[in-house]
């Protein structure tokens, strides 16, 4: 939750904030994207460790930020969450050449306390892991469509409508990947071999906490 309004709410806020009180659009979208990169630190900080999506994250704020000066071009900033977006959605695709896809990865760091037991169906249960390189697959390719909406609208629609309409896609594309996959962790029966009889709905329930825990 703090991540959403760090990354997506307070961003989207500033701007038209800014551009209320008279603001240029590069202005207000520089400023307005300093809320991300303001986090990413205040995390490293707090963890006492920069990841390579936290440096990827400030080098891309930096690079578009630049690049935008430079052009007077304030699309350049707009596009650069369709960028983003774009290459974190190569980067899942890639883990499906490497041991573990990426959400498998993923579902190992919520539930720490699980990982003996995901280990022993990742080595055991063909199926187990057909679902976690399926559900990489889609979150892969629902971030590269996502990406191109988001770079269409950069260059397409007005500039002041562009933050807005990000953050509305954002919900629109999350909301989607979380409904496919929770649908698909039911019908193949995953989070009953993963939690036992604790029920998909507790289930949901236990790994929504661990996701909020790790913000």
């Amino acid at each position: 939750m703090i991540t959403v309004v760090c990354d997506i709410v307070l961003p989207v806020g500033l701007y038209y904030l800014l551009r209320a009180c008279g603001a240029g659009e590069i202005t207000a979208l520089l400023l307005s994207g300093s809320a991300p990169a303001l986090h990413t630190l205040h995390s490293a900080i707090r963890h006492r460790r920069l990841d390579a999506v936290g440096v990827f994250t400030l080098a891309l704020l930096v690079v578009s930020a630049v690049a935008s000066l430079l052009t007077s071009d304030p699309r350049i900033a707009l596009a650069r969450n369709g960028l983003f977006t774009a290459l974190a959605g190569i980067w899942l695709l890639v883990t499906l050449f490497t041991g573990r896809p990426f959400t498998y990865q993923a579902l190992r760091t919520l539930l720490p306390g699980k990982t003996t037991t995901l280990e022993r169906l990742w080595a055991s249960d063909a199926s187990f892991r057909r679902v976690w390189r399926g559900l990489t697959v889609l979150w892969g390719v629902g971030l590269l469509c996502d990406a191109l909406l988001r770079l269409l609208m950069a260059y397409t629609l007005p500039v002041d409508s562009v933050p807005a309409l990000d953050g509305v896609l954002y919900a629109i594309s999350w909301i989607l990947l979380q409904v496919i996959t929770q649908v698909v962790l039911v019908r193949t029966r995953t989070l009953v071999k993963i939690f036992g009889n604790l029920g998909p709905r507790r289930a949901f329930a236990a790994t929504t906490r661990q996701d909020e825990a790790s913000d």
